[in-house]
């Protein structure tokens, strides 16, 4: 970076590079990604030793206060001498400036930004940077400050509305060698006290007893405690903790839309004074069946595919539209199956069965609707969790449909939810879901958000006891008005949600949707075989 010129200060100035990268020294990658970090759309570094840029004429010109050095190994490749391997583009993307192109010059490149004169800061009313904003919030306080250790205060918040946290793992680098002596509110996965007695804490700290630290390890993993250590005056008794790792978006539970935990950290020197505080580095969280955050927004890398799968299914079809093949990825191993033929139409009660017992119930039905068999049968979904959308009936003044969920995973989901998008508006019409709890959300693309009514909010895992296996199931009917979208077209694809999301995670969607036949019986066999397996699995919970 170069010096700070003038009266202007960078105040956690961030440094956009697109490029490769094997190391780096004296930045840090922005969204704690690992070296080497394939980073071909590019990767935005941000300061370690120095975070913020003074001006020349607060320092004068001190360069170690008005610039930052960072050194950088990468690989590029197709790069035949005398060529020089350089970034595709280098800009300072801190709020409040602006970069012009770079201009290269055989082995440097160099842009000049300037500040941007339309830019409104918002006035602050204290000395300390304004936090910035994102899907989840990490808030790393320091309330107790003493001369070789502080206490802090860590605070999760859900600021997303359809994305939420299960049995959440959060992590982070020390970077100044300091260590966990005491933890409330949460735990670390290992109980680690060797990096101490060997490291730089043994030789200072030597009359310390380290076997009562908590924790020693350069990148420790801290994990929610469960509800009942809730009121435990040792290692709980903090507001907003212990809710097993459950982070809900905050219009469904406003109550359990953050997690809190509290730690007492001991440094070692040179930093064994009040002011030396060094937050920690490369923070990373996630959940079981979650979407991947990246400090803090959610992301959906390109080679990641999801975690859930949806079916399309109708009244007046008597096939299913079941999930793609490979919708939740696929074994490296596709001999046996085709991962990239489309899925073959499935009879309704083998959306009732795991798909390794589905395959003689789908060639059958294909052979006896004429459909065509392909040598080679497409893959299983392989999806932990399934969705079926069922348009039950479609008249003048409205229709409804049935959404079920199936949990083929042996991991029970509470307080679980599903959000559905429609293209042409469909959801302007909704009226009630019957089962569930309903909420038109008309400032998120229109959303209908459904979540389990209190005390029917868990959806149980897969049953190993019985031959074949049997999934957790919740099911409900969603009624919908034409009032308010005049000229939909339910049959030609209008019915059916163009986004649906699970807990948080968006899941895969059919390629189509089922078409009305003329010669088709409207006989809704799905409807009756899934009402009554539900109806007896009810039966059984019940008696």
């Amino acid at each position: 970076m170069p010096p700070q010129q003038f009266s202007t200060q960078a105040k956690t100035w961030r440094l956009f590079i697109d490029e490769i990268l094997i190391s780096a020294s004296g930045g840090n990658l922005i969204d704690g990604t690992d070296f080497p970090a394939l980073i071909g759309n590019g990767i935005t570094f941000v300061g370690s030793s120095v975070p913020d840029l003074d001006s020349s004429i607060n320092t004068a010109q001190d360069l170690s206060q008005i610039s930052a050095m960072i050194q950088l190994i990468g690989t590029q490749f197709r790069v035949n001498p005398p060529t020089i391997p350089m970034p595709k583009t280098i800009k300072l993307v801190t709020d409040g400036y602006n970069c012009p192109q770079p201009t290269t010059r055989k082995d440097s490149m160099h842009a000049c930004c300037k500040k941007d004169p339309k830019f409104k800061a918002t006035l602050r009313k204290t000395k300390f940077f304004p936090r910035q904003k994102g899907d989840l919030t990490i808030s790393y306080d320091v309330n107790q400050v003493y001369e070789n250790n502080y206490m802090v205060e860590v605070t999760m918040e859900n600021n997303h509305l359809l994305g939420r946290l299960d049995h959440w793992n959060l992590t982070w680098e020390w970077t100044r060698g300091e260590f966990i002596y005491s933890m409330k509110g949460a735990f670390t996965c290992v109980i680690e006290y060797s990096d101490c007695i060997y490291g730089a804490a043994g030789q200072y700290y030597k009359d310390m007893d380290f076997s009562k630290v908590v924790n020693c390890q350069k990148n420790p993993i801290v994990s929610d405690l469960p509800p009942e250590k809730a009121n435990d005056t040792e290692i709980g008794k903090i507001p907003h903790c212990c809710k097993n790792g459950t982070i809900l978006p905050i219009h469904m539970d406003p109550s359990k839309s953050k997690s809190v935990f509290q730690m007492q950290v001991f440094k070692v020197p040179p930093d064994l004074n009040k002011t030396a505080i060094y937050p920690p580095e490369k923070w990373k969280i996630m959940g079981i069946l979650n979407p991947d955050y990246k400090i803090c927004n959610i992301t959906k890398p390109t080679k990641r595919s999801t975690r859930c799968c949806v079916s399309f299914s109708a009244y007046y079809n008597e096939s299913v539209v079941p999930c793609n093949p490979c919708a939740c990825g696929c074994d490296d191993n596709t001999r046996r199956c085709n991962p990239n033929s489309q899925a073959m139409l499935l009879p309704p009660e083998a959306l009732l069965i795991p798909f390794e017992n589905r395959t003689k119930k789908t060639v059958d039905w294909a052979k006896l609707k004429h459909f065509n068999v392909p040598t080679k049968l497409p893959c299983a979904d392989n999806c932990g969790v399934s969705i079926n959308w069922h348009v039950v009936w479609d008249f003048k003044g409205g229709w409804s449909a049935r959404i079920t969920l199936f949990n083929w995973q042996h991991t029970n989901f509470e307080n679980w939810f599903t959000a559905l998008q429609f293209k042409k508006k469909a959801s302007l019409g909704f009226e009630i879901v019957y089962s569930f709890n309903g909420t038109f959300l008309p400032t998120l693309n229109h959303t209908i958000f459904l979540q389990g009514i209190q005390g029917s909010n868990f959806l149980i895992g897969l049953d190993n006891g019985t031959n074949p296996k049997v999934p957790g199931k919740s099911q409900s009917v969603v009624s919908f008005t034409k009032k308010f979208t005049p000229g939909i077209k339910i049959a030609k694809g209008d019915g059916f949600p163009s986004r649906v999301f699970f807990t948080g995670e968006e899941c895969s969607i059919p390629t189509g949707f089922p078409a009305r036949n003329r010669n088709q019986h409207n006989v809704d066999l799905v409807n009756l075989l899934l009402a009554l397996v539900l109806a007896f699995t009810m039966s059984k919970i019940l008696y």
